[in-house]
């Protein structure tokens, strides 16, 4: 069994940064590939970004995000990142972390339980 728990995510301004943080237990995180979605009302939930199990593994971005968010993972701290800049309203929405991403931006059985992010304009 695997527990992913988010960090709390906040209000911030159009243009501003926040980073989302993800704990995970349970099972061995070096192994998995991580993830991080989002759905904002009234829309499906959709990919935002992805990154490989290996050290110093590769990532993927939606282009909406692309150049303006990173992903990142902590292997020894068992923690998965997503640094948030140059925010939009359009980015509002529950985010999410996930395990096993598979083929590259789909998501695997594991979910956080959502931490709202809110950008206003």
């Amino acid at each position: 069994q695997v527990q992913l728990v988010e960090s709390v995510g906040g209000l911030v301004q159009a243009g501003g940064s926040l980073r989302l943080s993800c704990a995970v237990s349970g099972r061995a995180f070096a192994w998995y590939n991580m993830g991080w979605f989002r759905q904002a009302p009234g829309k499906e939930r959709e990919f935002v970004a992805a990154i490989m199990w290996w050290s110093g593994g590769s990532t993927r971005y939606a282009e909406s995000v692309k150049g303006r968010f990173t992903i990142s993972r902590d292997s020894a701290k068992n923690i998965l990142y997503l640094q948030m800049n140059s925010l939009l309203p359009d980015d509002t929405a529950v985010y999410y972390c996930n395990a096993p991403v598979y083929d590259g931006t789909s998501p695997g059985a594991y979910w956080g339980q959502g931490t709202q992010v809110t950008v206003s304009s």
